[in-house]
């Protein structure tokens, strides 16, 4: 049977057996926000014979026992072209578009640690979150979303603090540390290995197409800074890091705004720091379906060459199954480490 090694719920009940004649492709993204999070699945409705699944239900996608997606229907676009038949999309997204994740929130909260910020914003939209303990105790006079929603609140935490934010299945939500070797769920991510083939060997290896370049997306500036006003002393004071990389610029990037106060501005300071690390480098690698490959993760190349090998952060995938059982996965890499 085509897709014997693929399960599909829907509302909480497999649905592969009636889905798998008509199922062509499976496709979805990871990265490392939860705006982009998508996955589509396409059939064939040559005969406009298939039923349209309730909107904003709950699905997820697990290969070989092991779940890839979970997220919302959000869309059920049809179309058809002159030789390429008709196909009926589901579209899934990590979170209920037209839910209260969405919904403009106003409230503060005073002398309150992250934790207890974040748990309120995702109560009032109906979410569970878990906060890293990294994060959890971060305290801070006043508090307030100032009319954003739950998602763009934490969206805006993420990037504060240098975080990860994701959603699952619409109500799950994970605010976690970025670089620990686990998934923002708390699985432990796998290495991807990529193989390059030798000249004389094109058809081996696992590696379809490589575009890296080690020294792009390198940091123009060694220092992060960020000023706040200290009213005790009436002056503006800085917090400064040093972004931990080599070739970095010797300029000095500065926040154009002030943080609210000094804990305030190291956060923000240590945050784009994290982000300057982890982003450095760019690149992707499309090889061989490998389900296993998951943003936050490792990629190690080897076969390439001298100062291309070694080991990168998997900074957003992409990948595509189809049922004849063939696919492709794409990774944009950053953060190398050339072995």
């Amino acid at each position: 049977m085509a897709w014997k090694d693929w399960d599909i719920t829907m509302g909480g009940t497999s649905r592969i057996r009636q889905m798998a004649d008509y199922l062509l492709s499976i496709e979805w993204t990871d990265n490392p926000g939860v705006s982009s999070d998508t996955c589509r699945l396409s059939f064939d409705d040559s005969f406009g014979q298939l039923a349209l699944p309730p909107k904003r239900s709950v699905a997820t996608v697990a290969y070989q026992g092991v779940e890839i997606y979970s997220g919302v229907v959000d869309s059920t676009p049809w179309r058809m072209t002159r030789g390429g038949g008709r196909v009926l999309d589901v579209s899934l997204k990590a979170f209920d578009t037209r839910g209260k994740a969405v919904e403009t929130q106003n409230w503060h909260l005073d002398d309150a640690p992250l934790k207890a910020v974040l748990e309120k914003a995702a109560s009032l939209a109906g979410v569970t979150i878990t906060v890293d303990p990294a994060f959890a105790t971060i305290e801070r006079e006043y508090w307030n979303p100032l009319g954003e929603s739950f998602v763009a609140f934490a969206e805006k935490l993420r990037h504060e603090f240098g975080a990860t934010f994701k959603m699952r299945g619409g109500t799950n939500a994970v605010f976690a540390a970025r670089g620990t070797g686990l998934s923002p769920f708390g699985q432990a991510l796998p290495t991807v290995i990529g193989r390059v083939p030798a000249p004389s060997e094109e058809t081996s290896g696992n590696i379809h197409s490589i575009d890296i370049d080690p020294t792009r997306g390198r940091p123009r500036s060694r220092q992060k800074r960020v000023t706040w006003f200290d009213p005790k002393t009436g002056e503006f004071k800085d917090k400064r890091v040093t972004v931990l990389l080599e070739d970095t610029g010797d300029a000095i990037d500065t926040q154009r705004w002030p943080a609210a106060d000094e804990g305030q501005s190291e956060t923000m300071a240590n945050g784009q720091k994290t982000d300057a690390e982890q982003d450095a480098g760019v690149g992707s690698v499309t090889m061989e379906f490998t389900p296993d490959a998951f943003v936050e993760g490792r990629f190690f190349l080897k076969g390439a060459r001298p100062g291309i090998d070694g080991l990168y952060r998997i900074a957003s995938v992409s990948s595509r199954a189809n049922r004849g059982g063939g696919g492709t996965t794409t990774l944009q890499l950053a953060q190398p480490n050339p072995g």
